[in-house]
């Protein structure tokens, strides 16, 4: 543990104009190196090949992005899986030497499926050449439970008696693409209505879409603002398709892949093509991340900050660093660096242990400085008498450290089957801060294509889970202690096991339109052998515009 108090003739103004500027100065810094390469490269050709490319227009754009989607597709056994292998050529004068490369693990997500022949994954076609992008997602999940068994409840805990709840996200996806190495991107985002219990009372609560404060306003706001510059590392490039995270159709094979601005860490960090997305995939929140990972975000999931990414043809190393909240699952973020902030690194292999198949292991290791409290010493004070309850937050303004790591792996078997495990764990002395209350997690679990059923546009998907939480956390729930997420008033421990299945499936009203059937089983939820277990089915509606 790592405790140092903030000097209290620090001015708080004065702090947040400094860690705005300092990230504004990075993003500048970035900007205008982009602006000055492109400068150059204009400067070194009379017609440069990307403004002849923009100057095709939109529809001439179109065919020619549907022709570089054929050509994808014959070279790939299986366009849609997210780290497939695509054919590539190495610069050179003959442009003859072809290889195979796994997609870069950023192009892992069913919610932005790659272009394929007709385009027939959105309502609209998009363009593979011009520079702007707009595009569009609704994802509406609806949720109900039966009445279970609840020795006790307390003030956070899972509702008992049967309830229902929909919920909603909306987005805009915008983008522009400055030149070959450039792009910007600014995703609009509004969510709304709600989750069951106001996602209380679990550590893997059922539905990934729920923002968990129940006071924020149904109002738009900007979910992602980020700067991107690609610098190549190497002549050899790969293809790859355009999504509403990326607008490049090639990449260098080695190169530094760099963001600036607002995003979310596990938009890059812990992702998985298996588990990974809430609006094609499994829905609750320790299948789609790793739940030990207590990333840095408000409690709508985002932060600012910067991603620097390392990515070979056989491996990829990724750096973090980004702004922690001022307070535990808060909305403000925390601009002084000297008070809060986080480091997250990960370290990504692609063997190919079965021929033919793709394969990724993650190593992710992250550390988190803050107010936060830590669990032993509210314990503590409460059995002295200086709190009614142990009271996580009764502490003076210190910055303490909270690390933890993780080890997350994706299979591919056969062109329809694919599997994925996750493994977590992090110390569990201090509070939870922005993700979910797991200390310790393993989950497991796969996919599989309906091509069986002579429905190949099918997904059928099916995940264990287990949670668990540390000896001082147990204590500190167990004599009446709240987190932001449990509370029970008391705990008879047990770790929280979940069994998650789905089925996504087209609806062949309009081309981009998705149903889905969701059924969940949840053992000791909020980690009490005192209550549950609970089943959860539902219903979801996915639109991609």
């Amino acid at each position: 543990m790592l405790d140092r108090p903030v000097p209290e003739r620090e001015k708080s103004s004065v702090a947040n104009f400094r860690g705005r500027w300092s990230l504004l100065a990075i993003a500048s810094f970035v900007f205008f190196t982009c602006c000055s390469e492109a400068r150059g490269q204009s400067s070194s050709d009379n017609v440069p090949v990307s403004d002849r490319e923009y100057r095709r227009g939109y529809e001439e754009g179109y065919e020619a992005g549907l022709r570089a989607a054929k050509a994808a597709a014959a070279a790939s056994k299986s366009s849609s899986n997210a780290h497939d292998t695509k054919v590539v050529e190495r610069a050179g004068p003959d442009h003859s030497e072809q290889v195979t490369t796994p997609l870069p693990a950023q192009q892992t997500s069913d919610s932005t499926p790659p272009n394929s022949e007709n385009q027939e994954t959105t309502l609209f076609n998009h363009s593979q050449t011009s520079p702007f992008w707009i595009s569009g997602q609704a994802n509406v999940i609806a949720q109900w439970h039966p009445r279970f068994y609840a020795k006790y409840s307390g003030p956070n805990s899972f509702e008992h008696a049967s309830e229902q709840a929909v919920s909603r996200v909306l987005t805009m996806y915008l983008g522009y693409q400055l030149d070959e190495t450039t792009e910007t991107m600014v995703h609009v985002e509004e969510t709304g209505w709600s989750g069951l219990s106001q996602a209380l009372g679990l550590g893997g609560f059922t539905n990934e879409d729920v923002v968990r404060n129940p006071q924020l306003t149904a109002e738009p706001y900007i979910a992602r603002l980020w700067i991107r510059k690609i610098i190549p590392l190497s002549d050899e490039i790969l293809e790859v398709p355009r999504t509403p995270m990326s607008m490049f159709t090639t990449l260098p094979v080695r190169r530094l892949d760099i963001r600036v601005g607002k995003f979310g860490l596990v938009d890059f960090l812990d992702v998985n093509a298996v588990a990974n997305d809430s609006h094609m995939q499994f829905m609750n929140w320790t299948v789609v991340n790793n739940g030990a990972y207590d990333y840095a975000a408000d409690t709508r999931g985002y932060t600012y900050g910067g991603i620097v990414d390392f990515e070979d043809k056989s491996w990829g190393l990724r750096f973090a660093e980004a702004l922690e909240p001022k307070t535990a699952n808060g909305t403000e973020l925390e601009f002084n660096l000297q008070r809060a902030h986080s480091e997250n690194l990960e370290l990504e292999f692609r063997p190919e242990l079965l021929t033919g198949k793709s394969t990724i292991i993650r190593f992710l290791g992250f550390m988190n400085y803050a107010n936060m409290g830590d669990y032993h010493d509210a314990i503590a004070q409460f059995l002295a008498g200086k709190t009614p309850t142990p009271q996580i937050d009764a502490h003076p303004k210190r910055v303490t450290m909270k690390y933890g790591f993780g080890i997350n792996g994706e299979q591919e078997f056969t062109e329809d089957l694919r599997g994925f495990f996750r493994v977590g764990w992090n110390e569990g002395q201090h509070e939870t801060w922005a993700f979910t209350e797991v200390d310790q997690h393993v989950s497991l679990g796969g996919d599989l294509r309906g091509t069986l059923w002579n429905r190949p546009n099918d997904k059928l998907g099916l995940a264990f889970v287990a949670n668990g939480i540390s000896a001082n956390h147990r204590r500190y729930l167990a004599l009446g202690g709240l987190g932001f997420v449990l509370g029970d008033g008391n705990l008879s421990y047990g770790p929280e096991e979940i069994i998650e299945s789905y089925y996504n499936f087209p609806i062949p009203l309009e081309r981009g339109l998705y149903g889905a059937f969701d059924l969940q089983f949840i053992n000791n939820p909020g980690y009490n052998r005192d209550r549950g277990p609970v089943i959860v089915p539902g219903l979801r509606l996915h639109l991609e515009l």
